[in-house]
């Protein structure tokens, strides 16, 4: 299923609107084209997908889950602090005029924040979707290279002393997790491999 098909689909659960519709996922759509996007684009939204689709029988409300996975990086300014918060702001304006509940939006909002920290929940869902944004740390080493790259250049505005310093913490951080994965199907799927793929790349940093 294409990712406009996915967002209309999921949309008419709350309304008929069609015009509407039509511009929410415009806006998607031309965020995650911004120039400078080599990876927080469309094709990371697919991959999540991907992802979810093999557990989706284990998540509680995938209709929340699927708007999570569509708003959580929205808002991407390589230079920005307040990402996570101004996405989780940017779904709460569109998600009320699709028609959504206040719970259902304070719950999206949760997820996306929780994006930020990518710290262990008591709530699974948040576990799922956290695990799908960082399934790539496991894939194959050509796949995680290919991503590492891509992470460059997006912040190809900071040079190598500012960027290797900040890449290094970022990866010894997920190497001093009991697991970088925080629900077992991840666990199982790619645990070893992230941590490999992890320590290859710090030592060429």
């Amino acid at each position: 299923m294409t990712l406009k098909n996915r967002f209309i689909q999921i949309c008419f659960n709350f309304t008929q609107n069609q015009i509407l519709i039509d511009d929410l996922w415009y806006e998607i759509e031309k965020k995650y084209s911004e120039k400078g996007r080599y990876y927080h684009n469309k094709e990371h939204l697919e991959n999540m997908f991907c992802e979810l689709e093999l557990v989706k029988d284990k998540i509680q409300n995938f209709k929340n889950i699927t708007f999570s996975v569509f708003y959580h990086d929205v808002i991407y300014d390589a230079t920005s602090k307040l990402n996570e918060e101004k996405s989780a702001e940017f779904a709460k304006i569109k998600l009320e005029k699709l028609g959504l509940n206040t719970n259902d939006i304070a719950e999206i909002s949760k997820q996306i924040l929780a994006t930020k920290s990518h710290k262990k929940s008591e709530n699974d869902d948040i576990n799922y979707l956290l695990d799908a944004d960082l399934s790539v740390l496991g894939k194959d080493p050509e796949t995680y290279l290919e991503y590492t790259k891509n992470i460059r250049r997006e912040y190809s505005i900071y040079p190598d002393f500012l960027y290797k310093p900040g890449r290094k913490k970022v990866l010894q951080h997920f190497l001093e997790l009991d697991s970088i994965f925080k629900t077992e199907d991840f666990i199982e799927r790619y645990e070893i491999q992230a941590k490999e793929n992890i320590s290859m790349e710090l030592n060429d940093l």
